[in-house]
């Protein structure tokens, strides 16, 4: 035989080690054959930059007003409420409006309340109660437009695509986390408060914009009117599906018990290492950013709920050793693991709800979703304080990641279904997968 004969062995190629690396980068195949996805990639890039301005701009005027921190941390009160019950109601606005439709108009609209904003910052004194309204009509709105975001993604990606346009999402999501604060500061310092809301207004007129090229997203042609039974048949159809119960419970825990955000500036003190307190909170944005770059892997997994599970408990373990830990560049190190963690939790989350809710009832299961990604993190601080006052900053923290541990290793074994879900066989999976199928061939 030539040699020809006997190609060259993966490990021997020259290309070998190039094609591992492509296998790891993030998959573009959504972006590269969804027009609809680009456009929503796109708008959700330039609003997430436009948030943050508005998102620092807030607090930092309400302190210039006020010079109250008690008055600052009423903004998260007042955002609470409003997300939760418009979250719900969005779910069900999703399943029984148009999609697209509901995401215009709820964009237009958070450029609307842009506006005011803008507008009572150059007024010659400007007000303190418009601040807190209009932070409580954004919520609002914000809860009745993630249902439907998350709901039409399914319309726009393949079936396959999903988990990489879960990804690629995500990545975007990280860069302004990372990114977004700093510019937000440097407006605000060079150019004042009124710059950086007049920029965000500008960033909902160009999301606007991208919106209106998304193709019509109708509802099925037997979706009915938004209704508190509507709401309830999504919660009863959460709870039949033990797997997708089992994705909120875990991720309710892990924020409960291991998300201490709002004592990290007790945690730089105790580390005697202040100048560290911007790197905390960025540290968990940079471990996500780097899963997102190399997650070309993520479509070739299939037992997602091993990883949602796995991921988790990655994320409590890593807190724990955050607060056990008395190096602040190894605290930062774990808290950018957890980071890496949560995503590949949420990567998988999403992945299982795309791929198994049925279309008539996904905004109204995003809806619960955003319930679940709400309270969490705002049950989480609560506890993270209280505990921090009466142990300590770094008790609280790895207290609080073992307890997440704990908490998901037994809903873990409480929930076996989300352990031995498999998207291959799982009857619910294999469905989807038909009807899209079914769908693509038709068209």
């Amino acid at each position: 035989m030539t040699e020809h004969d006997h190609p060259p062995s993966p490990s021997s190629s020259p290309s070998a080690p190039s094609s591992r690396l492509r296998a790891l980068l993030p998959d573009l195949t959504p972006w590269r054959s969804s027009a609809d996805f680009r456009r929503m990639w796109l708008a959700g890039l330039v609003t997430v930059f436009g948030s943050f301005l508005t998102l620092v701009a807030l607090p930092v005027q309400l302190k210039e007003l006020t010079g109250s921190a008690l008055a600052v941390g009423a903004i998260g009160a007042v955002e609470l409420v409003p997300l939760i019950v418009f979250g719900l109601y969005g779910g069900a606005l999703a399943d029984a409006l148009d999609r697209r439709k509901l995401i215009l108009w709820t964009e237009a609209g958070l450029g609307v309340l842009s506006c005011l904003l803008l507008l009572n910052t150059v007024l010659p004194h400007p007000m303190v109660w418009p601040l807190y309204v209009v932070a409580a009509l954004v919520s609002a709105l914000t809860g009745l437009q993630r249902p439907a975001l998350q709901a039409i993604l399914p319309r726009v990606v393949a079936h396959d695509q999903l988990p990489a346009a879960t990804a690629l999402n995500s990545m975007r999501w990280q860069v302004g986390a990372i990114a977004g604060p700093s510019v937000a500061g440097m407006v605000i310092a060079f150019g004042g408060l009124t710059w950086a809301y007049a920029l965000d207004v500008g960033s909902y007129a160009i999301s606007v914009l991208l919106t209106l090229g998304l193709a019509a997203s109708p509802p099925s042609h037997d979706a009915e009117k938004p209704s508190l039974r509507g709401i309830l048949e999504g919660a009863r159809y959460a709870w039949g599906r033990k797997e997708l119960l089992g994705t909120y419970a875990v991720d309710l825990a892990a924020m409960f018990f291991a998300f201490p955000n709002a004592i990290f500036p007790f945690l730089a003190d105790d580390l005697g290492a202040p100048w560290a307190l911007g790197l905390m909170y960025s540290a968990a944005a940079v471990g996500s950013l780097l899963v997102s770059l190399t997650s070309g892997w993520v479509s070739r997994v299939h037992r997602h709920g091993r990883m949602v599970v796995g991921a988790a408990l990655g994320w409590g373990a890593a807190m724990a050793l955050a607060g056990w830990m008395g190096n602040v560049w190894l605290v930062l190190l774990m808290l950018a693991v957890a980071g890496a963690c949560d995503t590949v939790s949420g990567l998988f989350r999403s992945a299982m709800w795309d791929q198994t809710i049925p279309d008539g009832l996904r905004g109204r299961l995003a809806g619960i979703e955003v319930l679940s990604y709400s309270v969490g993190p705002q049950l989480g601080q609560v506890r993270s304080g209280g505990m921090a006052s009466l142990t300590g900053a770094r008790a609280s923290v790895w207290a609080g990641g073992l307890a997440c541990v704990a908490s998901v290793g037994l809903l873990a074994l409480a929930l076996p279904r989300l352990l031995s879900y498999d998207q291959r066989t799982d009857e619910h999976a294999v469905r989807m997968r038909r009807q899209r199928t079914g769908v693509a061939e038709a068209a």
